[in-house]
């Protein structure tokens, strides 16, 4: 039976993170029949391995960066005539730049469809071992540029804090912040130098020290490191024991809030122990091959 040929439209497509594996038979599917197929790359991205295995699960591909999802009338042009695939790292819809695309097709009379994928934000939140309902809102941690560092996202973690929250911190993967270049996802000593600076400028401007009432390095933290692959690692700590890592490519922070009994013990579970390991895992199926 011959599979029936796609619509022309957007088709949104979710591939999941770190490992095509991760990718779904029917995400696979539709990704094949489209005509134009593009890899999103700047929100998120996979390793390289993974990308040179992309031609040979969904045919040829274009990469994607800033500028052309932000200002898509070329591809939007392509989509009235025939589908076109723009695929995402994790789930499609997790970006405001793609929920802006939903709307930028509605208004054209374009057709749109999304193919959904595993989530990194999600699989972040299982792998930590904290209670999902525990989460308030998710930040996301900037590079500075120059001398402008938004304090916002560390006011958020404050009013998670406040409301005894946890928050999952998404690190930067654009040091020019104009979406243009090849990732280079924030690192863990990053990451704590970028808050310590926010807390610094939150005191001198608020004349006061914020929740929670202790220095940056000494906070609780969860670091998830290449979330669905194979070197997938989580370390608890403090901040200043988590900024010392130096294993790993694409990082997700957890500052938990107070913990109940269960959370305790995933926390400590996840500590290094002397020989370096956490907590034991099953080998991923590529490493049984």
């Amino acid at each position: 039976m011959t599979a029936k040929p796609l619509s022309p439209g957007l088709w949104l497509i979710g591939i999941g993170p770190g490992n095509l594996e991760h990718m779904t038979d029917r995400a696979k599917k539709v990704a094949r029949a489209c005509e134009k197929r593009y890899l999103e790359g700047y929100t998120a991205v996979i390793p390289a391995s993974q990308e040179e295995l992309l031609d040979g699960v969904i045919g040829d591909w274009e990469r994607l960066m800033r500028p052309s999802v932000e200002s898509p009338e070329a591809i939007l042009k392509e989509a009235r005539e025939y589908p076109v695939a723009i695929l995402v790292v994790g789930d499609p819809m997790q970006a405001t730049t793609h929920i802006d695309l939903e709307a930028r097709c509605a208004e054209q009379g374009i057709g749109f469809e999304v193919v959904p994928g595993m989530s990194a934000t999600t699989m972040a939140v299982s792998l930590s071992g904290m209670q999902s309902y525990r989460f308030g809102r998710q930040v996301t941690l900037p590079y500075q540029y120059g001398n402008y560092l938004p304090t916002s996202p560390l006011e958020m973690i404050y009013s998670n804090y406040n409301m005894d929250l946890h928050t999952l911190v998404l690190l930067d993967l654009d040091p020019n912040g104009m979406g243009f270049d090849p990732p280079k996802p924030m690192q863990p000593d990053e990451a704590v130098r970028t808050l310590e600076e926010m807390a610094k400028r939150i005191e001198d401007k608020e004349g006061d020290q914020m929740p929670p009432d202790a220095p940056v390095q000494e906070w609780r933290g969860i670091l998830i490191s290449d979330i669905g692959t194979q070197n997938e690692k989580v370390t608890t700590g403090n901040l200043g024991e988590i900024s010392s890592l130096g294993d790993g490519w694409v990082h997700t922070l957890i500052l938990p809030a107070s913990m109940s009994d269960n959370e305790k013990d995933a926390f400590e579970r996840r500590r290094p122990r002397k020989n370096g390991a956490t907590h034991s895992r099953l080998p991923h199926p590529s490493e049984t091959r």
